[in-house]
């Protein structure tokens, strides 16, 4: 009797050590396909000024982060260094993955209209911050959807014909911003310029000098 008791014991002591095993293996295989469909990148949009910490979620674009996006594209959508009858196209196509498409093809007939009008052959553009209107949260306004934004640059704008200055405008632009993670290589901001809010870009009326 007492030789069969220790046989069952032992017998009932494998199958728990089974019953172990196959938990494990089942957790194992679900830990490697977890790890195999994990993203192999993740973006995450750190704000610029951490120096009094910051919390948020990986997913979420800081205000100042979209701000900088949309300046730096739009400044480079209006540099045109040398010929704006070449550069703005070239820009146009460079840019592309930082444009949504009903942007660009808005670019592309503000092109085709001022080359009709004589207004790029010949033409260099920049355009620059105004002093003292750069970045503010005021300046970033997070649409009801939380995944689209307005931008308001306040930029200068300087253009020459031929060496010769022809305008130093200050102008307001509202730009819209939205998510547009469409393409890692070309666009890891995961942004893109949706085109203009509101009733579009305005001078900013300058105030006159004091006598």
């Amino acid at each position: 009797m007492s030789y069969h008791r220790e046989i069952q014991n032992v017998r009932a002591h494998i199958n728990s050590l089974r019953l172990a095993l196959g938990v494990v293996l089942i957790l194992a295989l679900f830990m490697g396909w977890g790890w195999y469909s994990a993203p192999r990148e993740m973006t995450v949009h750190i704000p610029p000024d951490l120096r009094s910490g910051s919390t948020q979620p990986a997913d979420e674009v800081p205000q100042a982060n979209v701000y900088a996006f949309t300046y730096y594209i739009w400044q480079q959508m209006n540099r045109w260094p040398e010929d704006g009858s070449d550069d703005y196209g070239q820009n146009i196509y460079r840019l592309a993955a930082f444009v949504t498409p009903q942007f660009r093809r808005q670019l592309q007939r503000d092109l085709e209209q001022r080359g009709r009008r004589g207004e790029l052959s010949g033409r260099e553009r920049s355009v620059v911050e105004i002093p003292g209107a750069g970045f503010s949260p005021r300046r970033v306004q997070v649409q009801a959807d939380g995944q689209s934004w307005v931008v308001w640059l306040d930029l200068q704008i300087n253009e020459t014909v031929r060496g010769r200055a022809v305008k130093q405008t200050p102008i307001r632009y509202p730009l819209r911003v939205v998510r547009h993670d469409v393409d890692r290589e070309r666009n890891p901001w995961g942004l893109a310029i949706d085109g203009f809010a509101g009733e579009g870009p305005q001078r900013i009326p300058q105030e006159p000098e004091a006598d």
